[in-house]
């Protein structure tokens, strides 16, 4: 995770953001919103299993994550971020990026079978692109269990559009 970015799990303190469509140019620094939920189920763990190639034993018996410490199987780091990125794109709250540019996530805490997980984004940082059609927003990420455990935390960047910005022009410009 970058240093420089500081830490995602420090309280909003900026404007919640209702629902609707978010280009770059509406957004401020201390802007947030929350994600909507999902529950973790086993058939979620072992399709997420079978779909990566990560058969781990921690991950598919409980025999197995006994041995390692823990209460029962855990879900993949991975598949947990995954969700967390798809509740980011289920929510009332939508912002009109072009491209992720990248995680930077810890994972802090265990998720297992049955708990419910949910993700806090807040606006960490933005700055327009060199070409000035397009700006980069950093969201501090919160991923919190049903006890409001903080899961994993980190920083997702994303490249938006700009609300005047045709980006059809802007990607290819005339002769």
């Amino acid at each position: 995770m970058d240093s420089e970015l500081g830490s995602p799990l420090e309280p909003a303190a900026g404007r919640q953001l209702g629902p609707g469509r978010y280009f770059f140019d509406a957004l401020a620094v201390g802007d947030w919103y929350r994600t909507g939920s999902v529950e973790i189920t086993a058939d979620l763990i072992s399709k997420y299993a079978e779909l990566s190639g990560d058969r781990y034993r921690l991950h598919l018996e409980d025999e197995a994550a006994r041995e390692f410490g823990f209460v029962s199987r855990i879900a993949h780091g991975l598949l947990i971020l995954g969700l967390a990125d798809g509740l980011k794109f289920q929510s009332p709250v939508q912002l009109d990026a072009v491209a992720s540019l990248g995680w930077d996530i810890k994972f802090t805490k265990p998720v297992f079978v049955g708990d419910r997980i949910s993700a806090c984004l807040t606006i960490h940082a933005r700055r327009s692109t060199s070409q000035g059609d397009r700006g980069i927003v950093t969201l501090a990420v919160s991923v919190r269990n049903q006890d409001e455990m903080v899961v994993q935390h980190g920083f997702n960047r994303l490249m938006m559009r700009l609300i005047c910005a045709d980006i059809s022009q802007a990607s290819h410009p005339s002769p």
